[in-house]
């Protein structure tokens, strides 16, 4: 009897801790299958987040490796080029009409002709202290079987290896301006992925702090509710004593129902604004996101010159206005070749030889060369060619002027910026203090009414001053926080961490 109760008891006991283990492992496994996780969010992981998950940022990353293969396409042009024709075969066998010079008149001539052709060049653009001319030089071979079929056959073959120069004359540098069309894609591209990490992160920031304002009145309630309890406890103590003290435990209760009710709507915002924040981020729908929030500030004295510098020179929306410019100047350098005087110089040399047997062609070559010179005259188009120009000479007068005008943006939005941080940073740290101290200004009250030296209405107002100290000091580091914020996306420098954004993002995407 004796060891049954005792294997009883040890089988109960391992049943219980098998239990307690499953209790305490149960909501973790729940989780795991759910996919659940708790974040702990701070502003710089919620940016991570958010750029690893951004479609808009992978766009732009892809967009870059685009023009970068574009570049690179253009860049290739400069170097030689090996291709090859073939006509394998060509066969013409049509009436055709021709002048016969013995009998001075056309006549119907019928042809019958079987050619098997190939032609290879090795091309190469002409540099000059490796600048583009525009011009072409090129290695070249030409051999082809010739058959012209009647009451018999004759074959001819031909082979010819010559070198040829093409120059135009008085036209735009069309192949330079075309590599430095690609290299300024390239920048701008590069240029949209930093502009649009920025807005991420200014975007992000907004819904960080927004979550960070409602965690924190979260706090702000609950120290209200916690020291209206205590009055309420003392109010209940001085209510058993006399009864006049019975209505202020009683407005006390009111007082602490309102607090309640002000919570609740705090965390009905939390719930509200932690949704925000986690379809902004693109977690799943059972992951929860904590903040925690502290209180940082750093005293930054910003040079206004200074930003306006930084703002001129780091921001992109004047270097993009800038590549705009040069791009439409490219595009008029080229409208001034559309129709206007030009010169085209051709010139090749070579070796030739033609027989009606194939192994002869290969020895004793005769010279071969020619030289073509062209050129185009425009005499009278109704003033098109003079409109089109004219019309690329305003498109970049009008790019001068957005450039003029974002300068004056710039520098009025960063004037503004830096008072606004100023005033911020000042009511925080002034606001800090206060709230430091405000606590135990309250807890003195409570003493006081405790012993009878104030009365309850004057310890509810001191708890009221007290929230609403603690919320003035909320906005005011809020406020501190954003227009740091502000002042990094206007002039794109990182004042708390000395460096400039291009250079952040770029190494970060190199």
């Amino acid at each position: 009897m004796i060891k049954y109760i005792r294997g009883w008891r040890r089988a109960a006991c391992c049943a219980a801790f098998l239990l307690a283990l499953f209790m305490f492992t149960e909501p973790l496994l729940v989780g795991s299958l759910r996919g659940q996780r708790i974040l702990q969010l701070d502003l710089e992981n919620a940016v991570q987040i958010a750029m690893g998950s951004s479609y808009r940022i992978k766009q732009l990353e892809m967009g870059i490796e685009r023009t970068r293969f574009w570049l690179k396409s253009r860049r290739a042009s400069l170097k030689s080029k090996v291709e090859m024709r073939l006509r394998a075969p060509e066969v013409k066998s049509v009436s055709e009409t021709k002048w016969n010079s013995t009998i001075q008149r056309d006549e119907i001539v019928r042809s019958d002709t079987r050619r098997w052709q190939m032609d290879l060049y090795v091309t190469q653009p002409v540099l000059l202290f490796g600048y583009p001319t525009n011009g072409y030089l090129s290695l070249n071979n030409k051999i082809y079987r010739y058959a012209q079929q009647k009451n018999t056959s004759e074959v001819d073959y031909y082979n010819r290896f010559f070198v040829k120069f093409k120059q135009p004359f008085l036209l735009p540098n069309t192949l330079k301006n075309n590599i430095e069309d690609a290299e300024l894609d390239l920048e701008r591209s590069e240029l949209d992925y930093i502009r649009d990490r920025v807005r991420l992160v200014d975007d992000i920031a907004d819904d960080y702090y927004d979550l960070f304002e409602v965690v924190c009145r979260k706090s702000i309630y609950q120290n209200q509710i916690d020291n209206l309890r205590r009055a309420e406890l003392i109010a209940n103590d001085l209510a058993r004593g006399a009864s006049n003290h019975e209505i202020e435990a009683t407005q006390a209760r009111v007082e602490l129902t309102n607090a309640n009710e002000q919570l609740s709507k705090t965390l009905s915002d939390i719930r509200r604004e932690s949704a925000r924040i986690k379809q902004r981020l693109q977690l799943e729908y059972e992951d929860s996101v904590l903040v925690e929030p502290t209180f940082e500030i750093r005293q930054i004295d910003v040079d206004v010159d200074q930003a306006i510098l930084y703002g001129y020179n780091l921001r992109p929306s004047l270097r993009r206005l800038a590549i705009t410019r040069r791009k439409n100047e490219i595009n008029l350098n080229n409208s001034k070749g559309w129709d206007a005087f030009h010169v085209n110089l051709e010139m090749t040399y070579g070796l030739e030889n033609i027989d009606d047997q194939f192994n002869n062609i290969w020895r004793n070559y005769d010279n071969s060369y020619s030289i073509s010179l062209q050129a185009y005259v425009p005499i009278w188009d109704w003033g098109r060619h003079k409109a089109q120009v004219d019309a690329y000479k305003v498109t970049v007068k009008k790019t001068e002027l957005s450039i003029e005008e974002n300068r004056n943006r710039i520098r009025s939005d960063i004037i503004n910026a830096v008072a606004n941080l100023e005033d911020y940073q000042q009511r925080a740290v002034n606001m800090k203090q206060s709230a430091g101290t405000i606590q135990e200004i309250t807890d003195f009250g409570m003493e006081q009414y405790r012993e009878g030296a104030i009365s309850l209405q004057d310890l509810l107002q001191m708890i009221t001053r007290q929230r609403e100290t603690e919320m003035n000091f909320l906005d005011a580091y809020l406020g501190y926080r954003r227009s740091l914020l502000t002042l990094m996306v206007e002039t794109y420098y990182d004042y708390e961490n000395d460096i400039s954004l291009l250079e952040k993002f770029r190494r970060q995407s190199s």
